[in-house]
C-alpha cells in the first residue's frame, strides 16, 4: 500500500506520517512547498506520478478569523484543493480521507450532532469545509469524511501550548465557558485514520477525543495535569468577541465509529496528561543535551 498525505508538516500531517512509519507503510508527504494544492496542474501531476492507493487530505486553510477577511484564498485551498485532489482519486480509484470540522454545524441545542445532521455554518472556515465534503461526496465512492475539533499535537500551534505558555507569564487568566465540544490528540487520531483507510467502510465520522468540556475546563485540566497553580475566570463568548462566529455546541456523537467497530480515541483527560508529559521530556531532553554539549565546550 502506498499513501500520499497533504500538510505533512502541520499539526495532525505530522502525527499521520510518524503512524505510518511505525506501520511500515510507503509514503508521500506532501506541504505548501512541495505540492501547492490550489494549483489543478501540480495537484494532478503529483498524484498521478506517484499513484497512491489512498490520500489522506490534512492541508487546509485554518485561520478561522482570517478567513472572514481572506475569502478567495481560504476558497481556493479549502473548496478548490479538495476538488482538485478527489478528481485525480477519483481518476486513479484511490482512497481519500478528508478531515473536516465541527464548525461545518450551527451550534444550536445541546444535543450531540449525528452524522446525519445538516450543516448549516456560521463562519466563513466552516462554510468551506462544507462544500469540500460536498466535493469529495460528489466526486467519489471511496471516501472517508472525518470530522474533528479542538485539536491539539506536537507539531505546530494549539490551545495547550498557548495555556501551558500563559500558566509560565501569568498567575491568572480568562478562559471562554459557554462554548462545549471535545479536543482532538492528533496522535490518537492518526492512529484511527490508518486503521480507517485499510478499510471500505466508506462515509462521515465524528472522531474526537471521548468526553465533552468547555474551553474553560480544557485549560483547567491543562493546569491539573501540569501542575501549574494559574487561576482560570470563566468569560461567556460575548465578552471574548471574534472575527468570526463560533458555535456554542460543538458536541458530536460518535455513534457511526461504534457502530463500524471503529475504536474509539481515549477520554480527553489522559490524552492531555500523555501529551503533557511528552512536553516534559522534550524540554527535559532539550536541557540534557544542551548541559552535554556545554560539558563538551570546557573540555
Amino acid at each position: 500500500m502506498k499513501v500520499l498525505v497533504t500538510g505533512s508538516n502541520g499539526q495532525l500531517g505530522y502525527d499521520v506520517i510518524k503512524r505510518l512509519e511505525k506501520s511500515e507503510i510507503r509514503y508521500l508527504g506532501t506541504y505548501r512547498d512541495t505540492l501547492d494544492i490550489t494549483n489543478e496542474e501540480d495537484v494532478k501531476r503529483v498524484i498521478r506520478d506517484y499513484s497512491p492507493n489512498v490520500v489522506i487530505h490534512c492541508a487546509a486553510y485554518t485561520a478561522v478569523d482570517k478567513a472572514e477577511d481572506e475569502r478567495e484564498l481560504c476558497h481556493a485551498v479549502n473548496v478548490l484543493g479538495t476538488r482538485y485532489i478527489a478528481e485525480v482519486c477519483n481518476e486513479i480509484d484511490a482512497k481519500m480521507i478528508y478531515i473536516s470540522t465541527d464548525y461545518v454545524f450551527d451550534g444550536e441545542g445541546d444535543k450531540p450532532f449525528e452524522v446525519t445532521d445538516e450543516p448549516n455554518p456560521i463562519n466563513y472556515y466552516g462554510q468551506t469545509k462544507y462544500e469540500g465534503e460536498l466535493e469529495v461526496q460528489r466526486l467519489l465512492d471511496k471516501y472517508f469524511i472525518v470530522r474533528i475539533s479542538w485539536v491539539f499535537g506536537s507539531n505546530g500551534n494549539n490551545f495547550v501550548k498557548t495555556m501551558l505558555r500563559l500558566g509560565k507569564e501569568r498567575d491568572e487568566i480568562s478562559v471562554v465557558a459557554d462554548q462545549v465540544g471535545s479536543p482532538t490528540y492528533t496522535y490518537d487520531l492518526a492512529k484511527l485514520l490508518v486503521k480507517m483507510m485499510e478499510t471500505d467502510k466508506y462515509g462521515i465520522y465524528h472522531a474526537t477525543n471521548e468526553g465533552y468540556c468547555t474551553w474553560y475546563e480544557f485549560a483547567c485540566e491543562i493546569f491539573k495535569q501540569a501542575e501549574m497553580d494559574v487561576k482560570v475566570n470563566p468569560i461567556n463568548t460575548e465578552d471574548y468577541p471574534t472575527k468570526a462566529n463560533r458555535p456554542l455546541n460543538s458536541k458530536m456523537s460518535k455513534n457511526k465509529m461504534v457502530e463500524f467497530d471503529f475504536k474509539q480515541l481515549p477520554h480527553y483527560k489522559s490524552s492531555i496528561g500523555q501529551y503533557v508529559m511528552m512536553r516534559k521530556n522534550q524540554v527535559e531532553n532539550s536541557k540534557c543535551e544542551c548541559n552535554f554539549k556545554l560539558d563538551r565546550a570546557g573540555e
